[in-house]
């Protein structure tokens, strides 16, 4: 069995994780979703534009990729949401 060969370029970290963050938070807003379902959407995204733009030609490196894409989503929101929580919660204690 041959493996593909998964390049991460310029496409995987500046435009298709901030891509579906700020996707996920329009239909956040639009379609008023439930917060339990917000991941699962990002993960969907990610599968979406990983299998049918960015790797459409291989369907395993697109799920491959697909999966880091959605995570790496969830994960800089997770992360950026604490830490905007915990600067606020500095500056009101002071």
């Amino acid at each position: 069995m041959d493996f593909p060969t998964i390049q991460t370029n310029f496409w995987d970290a500046v435009i298709a994780v901030p891509l579906i963050m700020i996707i996920t938070e329009i239909l956040k807003v639009i379609l008023k979703i439930p917060k339990k379902f917000v991941p699962t959407i990002a993960l969907i995204l990610g599968l979406s534009i990983s299998i049918f733009i960015s790797h459409r030609h291989h369907l395993v490196a697109g799920i491959f990729m697909g999966w880091f894409y959605g995570y790496a989503a969830i994960g800089s929101y997770a992360s950026l949401k604490t830490a905007l929580l915990s600067f606020r919660g500095v500056r009101h204690e002071k």
